[in-house]
């Protein structure tokens, strides 16, 4: 099975497992699946043999501490250790899908709300490339550097028995608002540059989903 399909038997599998196997395999799973630098099919090829392996030892009556021992975390790190990495050819289309489906709801928004406006007031549908490219990676940086502080968060948490997810989120939400707020007041004094050309409210709907259709296609087919 491809690692899309090794995920769809997983999430299935999983609610064989009592609450406490639940709770120490699911910070295991989300631990490892975490470290995006790991190959995705090599990932979820040993969670599914952890799994089945915990699950034949449940039916028996242990626990996944019984398992796997009380250090989860270093457990999960052991493994990590021997697991290969993600080819570089395979990261470049995930970061990409990323970016595109940024790029793509923000053309979208870019649409509605011009359409909106344009029914009150005249609209300036002008745009200049290269300032709006420019907006786009500060954007686009933003929201990675935001996953990525938040994906840390995340992990920091797990293997906790009790766990502030109430401080976490305020952290996470103080970074997402502060990042965002630098990034209009650059977009508010960066200048015009280079040529422009009209870019009405249904262009940028068109645009927009067709690159949203185009990612969403790749995952698919990514996924059969």
């Amino acid at each position: 099975m491809n690692a899309q399909k090794l995920i769809k038997e997983n999430n299935r599998k999983r609610e064989m497992l009592t609450a406490e196997n639940e709770a120490y395999y699911g910070d295991l799973l989300i631990y490892i699946r975490l470290q995006f630098s790991l190959s995705e099919q090599q990932s979820e090829e040993v969670l599914m043999e952890l799994l089945e392996h915990l699950l034949e030892g449940q039916k028996a009556g242990k626990t996944a501490k019984d398992i796997f021992g009380d250090d989860p975390r270093g457990f999960a790190d052991e493994l990590i250790e021997h697991l290969p990495k993600e080819e570089k050819r395979k990261l470049i289309p995930f970061i990409g899908g990323i970016i595109g489906d940024i790029v793509g709801w923000l053309l979208i928004i870019r649409g509605g709300l011009f359409l909106v406006l344009s029914q009150f007031t005249e609209v300036d549908t002008k745009v200049h490339p290269l300032s709006a490219l420019l907006i786009a990676l500060m954007i686009a940086g933003f929201v990675i550097i935001t996953i990525v502080y938040v994906f840390k968060l995340v992990e920091r948490s797990l293997f906790r028995e009790k766990r502030n997810t109430r401080k976490d989120t305020i952290k996470a939400g103080f970074a997402g608002a502060a990042g965002m707020a630098a990034v209009l007041l650059i977009t508010k004094f960066l200048p015009e540059m280079g040529p422009s050309f009209e870019f009405s409210w249904w262009a940028s709907f068109l645009v927009g989903g067709i690159l949203l259709g185009l990612i969403y296609l790749g995952k698919k087919r990514k996924a059969a």
